[in-house]
């Protein structure tokens, strides 16, 4: 009897040994069948789309073909690339191994049938008998499952992908009946919305509180999107027209542009300035399609969007000048060349993928502008294998229009490439120095120069080769870069040079305050919209991060407010003491407010010098403020000038001169002749008998676009030191009565006509600071003029 119980019993352990090998086993080829990466087999990243996933992978099969590569690890290597592809090109089984880490199918589902069955102490437990629709995570529907978020793939991949496409999201829980009414709408929309491009997640609150608090969602159910990594809350009723709409107000207003025959050519000739390819999608449907718009929003770094509304009769030019069928959706791409599409679709059902592969084939121009570190990383990418190299054909040129026959010749040399290992580029020398001066060290630094480039890792290193002779565009300068390719296909060691390029200018980085001004629209209509909801919970922390700011700039601001007041004070005494003079009588400029930190204003003659530089060739939004006067009335005037301007010194686009016009009125007759409405805009009768009188105006002048605003002098006659001599002699009238009168009239009436006409001439600018201020805000009349007379001629002396 105890012989057949230690039988029985090595018999069991025989079993359960076989049983636990054959187990280990079966979880070391689990393991070893889903070591493999497709990403990183493929050299793509999970935000790749399926047009860049194909393009890899063609790239890679013909790279490890058996057939082709000798290496005996080649074999290996192409069917985990085909494996890989068959993953990645399907998005199921993409999003299964997003979400599980895991190739094969079979694994997910045996993972999920154990959450149904489990063995308790010995006891068999069948949990699929007391099956609810929503008592527990393993009886959860299959399709919020497919789509379930967890903190971590929310922080790490959903919001840096709300950059690229906005996600919709669903706060669920169990035991949420309200959770089963919305279910089948939220079916309906999630097959819809994802097949355009839209993220789609769903968060249990039972089983991720965390992530649901990251997101302010705090009751269930609720529905949430974002994008460019913001939540906005969804507040309407739970029907698919009202998600869609949700969705396409979460895109910002100015992704695609409206373009008629009125603004086609503005448009699309706006690829110089932009540095991007132009699309234009031509539908017969008044609003612009969400898949369009999705589409603008995933590319709108790289690409601009317009559409044609096909059934206005504004944009019947465009559609005879493209040929346009008007019985199915079409598609161009303008890149340099603005009459002829550089590539065009038609399709009656337009897919996400073919829009997203035809969009991915034409992300850059021919020769692109290096504008930043970013773009030259993905024109220019770092070398990886040797049959990946990518060569870079790099124009180092200026924006001057000298310069403009050679870029010329170089696009159209770069439009003729057709070799995917060379990439055209240009920049300009005033806008990345650092670039020029590393790759221009060992020759001559004047462009326009021609680079050959080839990119050795990510700190900078390069070899280069400059081509010999510069660049002027010419037939024997293309025929040498030509040659030099051709060399280069054959022998890469001619690169002979290295460098460690800096980094790029961020040329772009002028556009940040347009940018801001665009996201603080954004979360202002955010706080509109959820004070109309009532949603507190959510504002708490952007309302007091508002209150707060609010609180330290009114705090500065009254704290600084006190301070000024005291050194007022402090400052009043001495410069009274410091103004009197020996009879006792205050000092006019003790009357002057605070000193300023600086004591003077550059003010330049306009001579036939610098008459071209400070006018006539003066930059863009640049503008020179003119003094006129003669040459008795300079000193009064200059020192009257510098006091009312100084307060507008600080603008950078300000620039002061004075004319004398005993030497150049001649040219102020010849301005006032192109403009005579600048005379007649006060409407004064006795215009006539001052028209040779100038001193004293002031000309606005901008040089760029030819017009000028003019400032007439008045004589206001307020002269607070003048009465104070009123009264000094008022009260002094006796000691004067005592003298001579016939010693002292004629020296009075002398002093007295001559500080009459110095207290006019002072007073003529008395209104200038309120002229300025109007200058400054674009209030005052501009009066245009042809051209800017001559200044060559001095007036001759009377």
């Amino acid at each position: 009897m105890w012989t057949s119980q230690k039988m029985n019993a090595r018999s069991r352990g025989w079993c359960m040994s076989i049983l636990t090998l054959f187990l280990l086993l079966l979880n070391t080829s689990v393991k070893s069948a889903s070591e493999i990466d497709p990403y990183k087999v493929l050299g793509v990243t999970k935000s790749s789309s399926q047009a860049e996933i194909k393009k890899m992978y063609k790239q890679l099969a013909k790279e490890w073909h058996p057939d082709k590569n000798k290496n005996p690890e080649a074999e290996d290597m192409f069917i985990k690339i085909t494996k890989s592809y068959e993953v990645l090109s399907n998005e199921e089984k993409r999003a299964n191994y997003d979400r599980y880490g895991q190739i094969d199918e079979n694994q997910q589902f045996s993972q999920q049938q154990q959450g149904y069955r489990h063995f308790h102490n010995g006891f068999y437990f069948d949990e699929a008998f007391f099956h609810f629709p929503f008592n527990n995570k393993g009886s959860r529907d299959p399709a919020d499952s497919k789509y379930a978020l967890h903190y971590n793939q929310y922080v790490n991949e959903v919001v840096p992908d709300s950059f690229r496409r906005p996600y919709l999201i669903k706060i669920t829980s169990d035991w949420c009946f309200s959770c089963i009414h919305i279910e089948p709408v939220w079916k309906e929309t999630v097959q819809e919305l994802e097949a355009l491009g839209v993220g789609i997640g769903v968060v249990d609150v039972g089983y991720e509180r965390r992530l649901a608090n990251q997101l302010g969602a705090h009751r269930t159910p609720s529905i949430l999107g974002v994008i460019n990594g913001k939540v906005t809350f969804f507040h309407y009723a739970v029907v698919r027209e009202h998600l869609k709409q949700f969705v396409e107000d979460l895109l910002p207003q100015r992704l695609v542009e409206k373009v008629t025959d009125r603004n086609d050519l503005q448009f699309l000739n706006s690829w110089h300035e932009l540095n991007k390819p132009h699309v234009l999608l031509f539908d017969q449907v008044s609003a612009v399609p969400l898949l369009f718009k999705l589409t603008a929003f995933a590319y709108k770094e790289y690409v601009e969007f317009g559409y044609v509304d096909q059934g206005l009769s504004e944009t019947a030019n465009l559609l005879k000048q493209f040929n346009i069928n008007t019985y199915a959706p079409t598609m161009l791409v303008f890149k340099e060349n603005t009459d002829k599409p550089a590539d065009i679709i038609q399709a009656k059902g337009m897919k996400k993928q073919i829009i997203d592969e035809f969009i991915s084939n034409n992300k850059f121009l021919l020769a692109p502008r290096l504008v930043n570190q970013k773009l030259f990383d993905e024109l220019c990418p770092v070398k990886q294998f040797h049959r990946r190299r990518k060569y870079c054909v790099l124009l180092i040129t200026g924006e001057e229009e000298s310069f403009t026959p050679g870029n010329k010749a170089f696009l159209s040399l770069a439009s003729s490439n057709t070799k995917e290992v060379l990439r055209f580029t240009y920049v300009y020398q005033r806008q990345q120095q650092s670039l020029c001066e590393a790759l221009l060290k060992t020759r001559d630094s004047t462009p326009p120069q021609v680079v050959i480039l080839e990119r050795r890792n990510a700190a900078g290193k390069v070899l280069y080769k400059h081509v010999m002779g510069g660049w002027n565009g010419s037939e024997e300068d293309k025929q040498k870069l030509l040659e030099e390719l051709e060399v280069l296909q054959k022998d890469p060691s001619i690169l002979n040079y290295d460098a460690t390029l800096p980094e790029l200018n961020n040329e772009l980085a002028s556009m940040f305050l347009i940018q801001w001004i665009y996201t603080a629209y954004d979360y202002l209509t955010q706080i509109g919209e959820d004070l109309l909801h009532n949603n507190w919970r959510e504002m708490m922390p952007l309302l007091s991060l508002l209150f707060s700011a609010l609180f330290i700039l009114f705090g500065t601001v009254i704290i600084q407010a006190f301070s000024d007041s005291g050194e007022d004070k402090e400052s009043k005494p001495k410069a009274k003491d410091a103004a009197k003079t020996e009879n006792g009588s205050p000092d006019p400029a003790s009357t002057s407010s605070r000193p300023p930190k600086k004591n003077f204003v550059e003010v330049t003659e306009l001579t036939d010098i610098t008459y071209t530089s400070n006018l006539v060739k003066l930059r863009p939004g640049h503008i020179n403020v003119v003094l006129v006067l003669t040459d008795s009335s300079k000193n009064i005037l200059l020192s009257k000038f510098a006091k009312e301007v100084y307060s507008f010194t600080g603008s950078l686009t300000l620039h002061f001169s004075f004319l004398n016009v005993d030497k150049h009125s001649e040219w102020m007759e010849a301005l006032l002749e192109v403009a005579p409405e600048a005379l007649r805009a006060d409407g004064d009768d006795d215009e006539a008998s001052h028209r040779m009188d100038y001193t004293g105006y002031v000309l606005a002048l901008n040089g760029h676009k030819k017009y000028l605003c003019l400032f007439r002098p008045v004589y206001t006659g307020e002269d607070p030191d003048a009465k104070s001599s009123e009264e000094e002699g008022g009260a002094g009238g006796g000691r004067s009565r005592s003298g001579s009168r016939e010693d002292q009239h004629p020296r009075k009436a002398v002093t007295r006509s001559r500080s009459t006409s110095t207290l006019q001439i002072h007073h003529k600018l008395d209104r200038l600071g309120l002229w300025m201020e109007r200058l400054m805000e674009g209030t005052l009349p501009r009066y245009y003029i042809p051209a800017w007379p001559s200044l060559e001629k001095i007036t001759a002396n009377k």
